[in-house]
């Protein structure tokens, strides 16, 4: 029999659009943009099954739960693609390519941007999980069989303790999370002006960082001008006295 471990306290730690099932099962499933029957997804054997519409702060919530219980080995990407976030798509490139700058590498919807994640977590996330995917399928057949068939094939838990990390949702009825945590699907234009001002506010910083350094340079050069004139001087007044 596999080797089975407990979550961290509380589990699942974030709040979600999501139903939970046993936490010692090694199958969790996303169905994406897809509302299924996620009560009967659990019932079938998975630890938890929820939707997931963005490809941010819903992308934070999913690995914050999954490194939060060990025993998760396998997640199932099922269900329709959310048009405009691409959420499914970015998940997988999450797991399979990190993130550097803040952006998921090789994502490709429209704000792909993780603030809440440390490096030590994606990695985590990475490591413990591997991720199955059955995109554009909803039936839920089809899905119980993916579960079973992982489940036969359970390694057991991860031989590591939980890791709890905070998400911090600033969106307080907004944008990505209704009241009872559900997260709301931003419409594709929404999206994309978004991920613009996104792309803009990292090249007003990066321009700010360029102008400090060009200063600091131009300042240093400066400093060095003045300090070989008075060293000059100096040599010039010892040679006089000579």
């Amino acid at each position: 029999m596999a080797d089975k471990t407990s979550p961290a306290s509380g589990w699942p730690k974030i709040q979600g659009d999501f139903h939970v099932g046993d936490e010692k099962s090694a199958v969790a499933v996303i169905t994406v943009g897809s509302h299924l029957d996620e009560q009967a997804v659990c019932d079938a054997g998975a630890a938890i099954c929820g939707s997931c519409k963005t490809e941010n702060l819903g992308l934070e919530k999913i690995v914050a739960n999954i490194i939060a219980n060990p025993n998760i080995r396998f997640i199932i990407t099922c269900g329709t693609e959310v048009k405009g976030h691409l959420s499914g798509q970015c998940l997988q490139a999450l797991h399979k390519n990190g993130v550097e700058g803040g952006k998921i590498v090789g994502a490709e919807g429209a704000i792909p941007f993780i603030e809440n994640l440390t490096e030590d977590a994606i990695k985590r996330f990475q490591e413990q999980v591997e991720i199955v995917d059955i995109m554009e399928t909803e039936d839920l057949e089809v899905i119980k069989a993916k579960i079973n068939e992982l489940t036969a094939k359970d390694p057991g838990n991860l031989p590591k303790e939980p890791i709890v990390v905070e998400v911090k949702d600033d969106s307080a009825g907004g944008a990505d999370a209704g009241e009872s945590g559900e997260e709301a699907e931003m419409t594709a234009e929404v999206a994309l002006i978004t991920a613009r001002m996104k792309v803009i506010q990292q090249s007003v910083t990066n321009i700010g960082l360029q102008n400090r350094f060009y200063a600091g340079v131009y300042s240093g050069k400066i400093e060095g001008l003045m300090i070989g004139l008075i060293m000059s001087f100096v040599i010039l007044g010892f040679l006089l006295m000579g």
